[in-house]
């Protein structure tokens, strides 16, 4: 099952993720995700 959320970005990180999906020929959703992939990985080892 696929939980959909919304992310409301200011002004500079918006930006930061279009820099991101166009230096990686990738979408602006795709840079998302796998920013908070990164930063639940993160989570979880600090954690353990």
């Amino acid at each position: 099952m696929t939980t959909r959320y919304t992310v409301a970005c200011d002004d500079g990180q918006a930006r930061a993720v279009a820099v991101l999906a166009r230096r990686y020929g990738i979408t602006e959703e795709e840079v998302l995700k796998q920013l908070i992939d990164l930063g639940l990985e993160d989570v979880e080892e600090r954690i353990v």
